[in-house]
């Protein structure tokens, strides 16, 4: 990692997980492999502030632990890069392990459980969903009946208006963020 740590993707250790190399990496993932409108990809940094934005709307009362989780839902993608989930299930358990084992760690290292509680985990895949159907509909060329075909009804969110970052002010934004909710713990 570029903060001079050595993760070990088969047993990664909580002590070698920086923030700045999970913003950095994330912030230079492109959702969607990349295949979307604007000048910039849309980064996996700018989709995780997305969820966590989405899912402060669906649960405001929220505390910042579980802010946290929601920020760091795809962060094992810093290292492992943004598959498709067709592709991840194509891939098999092996891959799945390995994401498991890297997002234990993480939690940890940021003073998470290491299992996310049932209602947290339903709450970040919602949150997941409504992005994804805004990120399919304004920057991947799905149509509004597509998009909602594949990833469900979300008009509580259409006023959302995307527009991809350049990377520096992805990892920016994610480690401010990071950093409030760091001071709320």
């Amino acid at each position: 990692m570029l903060s001079g740590r050595r993760l070990d993707l088969l047993d990664p250790s909580p002590l070698d997980i920086e923030i700045e190399d999970i913003a950095h990496g994330l912030a230079r993932v492109a959702r969607w492999n990349g295949q979307t409108s604007g000048a910039s990809a849309f980064s996996v940094a700018q989709h995780s502030l997305l969820v966590e934005q989405i899912a402060g709307q669906l649960r405001p009362a929220s505390g910042p632990g579980e802010r946290m989780a929601v920020l760091l839902h795809d962060a094992p993608e810093y290292v492992i890069g943004d598959l498709i989930t067709p592709f991840k299930a194509a891939v098999g358990l092996d891959y799945k392990a390995l994401e498991k084992r890297l997002m234990t760690a993480i939690r940890i290292r940021f003073g998470l459980p290491g299992r996310e509680p049932a209602a947290l985990t339903k709450l970040i895949k919602k949150a997941d969903r409504t992005a994804a159907y805004l990120e399919a509909t304004q920057l991947a060329g799905f149509s509004v009946s597509e998009g909602r075909r594949l990833f469900g009804q979300h008009k509580r969110f259409e006023s959302i208006t995307l527009t991809p970052w350049p990377a520096g002010k992805a990892k920016r934004l994610f480690l401010e963020r990071h950093s409030k909710l760091s001071r709320l713990l």
